[in-house]
């Protein structure tokens, strides 16, 4: 063998594991982003260059559904399959420390898209937001994550890391070690440990899940887009500067992604957990175990989400409740600034980010399919025939353009997508039969997806 063809193998060796390396993934879940909530859904008086800048390298999808609710949300992607089979049917909110009695966690038998990621090799970690579960033996740790940073429960103040709902409780861990951050602010802590975290792990291939915690409230913004926000009426503006902070916390994550020139082979998704919260009213009770004083507001200000010409919110079965912004990015091998209008589901995104790096699924039922075959032909119809989402009493599910709301074993809306403003008429009266048939098949759904 001549000495110019043994150099050419050797070159061509070293580009090998390059060229054939599995692709990084990064999710970017954002808490109670509404349905249109970034200027690339149509929100022109937002300011969101990162969510702009994944849609012109990616696949925006128009019909992206989560759930109406944090928990069920995370658990539906997290596992690619209905909540109801991980047991997720009630909040899984719970202080670590056991004050909170109705701690219930998400069964620790489920293999979550970090277990499968890691058994091929990849890195993984989660900072931000679990939600599924307080209880040692049910956190990010036993569920395929190798680092987590954030809180294991709902929500808390961005700057004294508490849970303020009744009398309170800290909620900053690090590898299952509380930690004591006070004073500074959470989207900043995290942010900084998920850049740290690609940093050290450049060489690949690494999974990181940011879990954001905002917009969710209490709305704290960056003070940076005070100015930016002041000619919008609250609560639009308030809700704006919150979007706009979880936007420069992606954008911030993105830049490290190209400066270390990862971006081109990383796999980037971009989702809510559900539509925006017009929760209101909420205050600090008497002795707090915060510290803050009774009477303190932590609440959403009573909305400022955009859905256009959808009703509903976070919390609600209708549209601006479960229809979601979503986005997928990969530019070595995926079409960029392309848009998709069928309907998609948070748990979807299992199976895809499995085909596209390589990665057997694991032997368990999923109820979410790859998207691929949606990106690869615009023309290929979704493939969820039917769509269902269920939490505790309230239900929903959809076949066609026909979605039937009920409330236990009693149908109370039925609305068609199509219409110029969709789930404003009730069908329910006018079409008993249509009713009867989605109802027996929601039914058929509930009995197959009960926990076993």
């Amino acid at each position: 063998m001549s000495r110019l063809l043994i150099l050419l193998l050797l070159h061509t060796s070293c580009l090998l594991p390059s060229a054939w390396a599995k692709p990084n993934v990064v999710i970017f879940f954002t808490d109670d982003q509404g349905t249109l909530d970034a200027n690339c859904y149509g929100s022109s008086d937002l300011y969101t260059p990162a969510m702009d800048q994944l849609a012109a390298t990616g696949i925006r999808f128009t019909q992206a559904y989560s759930h109406v609710v944090c928990c069920p949300a995370r658990a539906l992607l997290m596992t690619g399959r209905h909540p109801q089979r991980s047991g997720v049917v009630h909040w899984t909110q719970g202080d670590r420390h056991g004050t909170d009695a109705r701690n219930t966690n998400m069964a620790a038998a489920e293999v979550t898209i970090a277990e499968a990621l890691k058994g091929a090799g990849y890195k993984t970690a989660i900072f931000g937001k679990w939600h599924l579960g307080a209880k040692e033996g049910h956190g990010p740790l036993a569920q395929g994550f190798d680092h987590h940073f954030g809180h294991l429960g709902g929500f808390i103040d961005n700057y004294n890391h508490f849970f303020l709902h009744g009398s309170g409780f800290h909620d900053l861990y690090e590898d299952n070690k509380e930690v004591f951050k006070r004073d500074e602010y959470f989207p900043d802590l995290m942010t900084k440990r998920a850049l740290d975290y690609i940093e050290a792990n450049k060489e690949g291939p690494f999974f990181i899940y940011v879990a954001f915690n905002i917009p969710h409230y209490p709305e704290q913004p960056d003070k940076k887009f005070e100015e930016r926000y002041q000619d919008l009426k609250m609560p639009r503006r308030s809700y704006a500067k919150m979007i706009s902070t979880t936007d420069d916390r992606m954008l911030q994550i993105l830049k490290k992604l190209e400066a270390l020139d990862l971006r081109k082979e990383t796999i980037v998704i971009f989702m809510s957990d559900n539509g925006h919260s017009t929760e209101d009213g909420a205050k600090i009770r008497p002795n707090h175990k915060s510290g803050l004083p009774e009477g303190h507001y932590y609440h959403a200000n009573g909305g400022g989400g955009n859905t256009g010409k959808f009703r509903g919110n976070k919390g609600t079965y209708f549209e601006g409740g479960l229809r979601v912004p979503a986005i997928i990015s990969y530019p070595a091998k995926l079409p960029k600034g392309e848009v998709r209008d069928q309907a998609i589901t948070a748990a979807d995104w299992y199976p895809t980010i499995l085909e596209l790096c390589g990665v057997e699924k694991p032997k368990v039922k999923l109820d979410g399919h790859s998207v691929l075959p949606l990106i690869r032909d615009a023309s290929t119809p979704s493939l969820h025939r039917q769509l269902h989402w269920a939490w505790s009493r309230g239900w929903a599910m959809r076949e066609g353009d026909w979605k039937l709301i009920g409330n236990g074993a009693k149908p109370n809306f039925l609305g068609n997508l199509t219409d110029e403003e969709p789930e404003k008429k009730n069908y329910l009266k006018e079409k008993p039969k249509l009713v009867q048939q989605l109802f027996q098949l929601h039914q058929g759904w509930v009995e197959e997806t009960r926990p076993r």
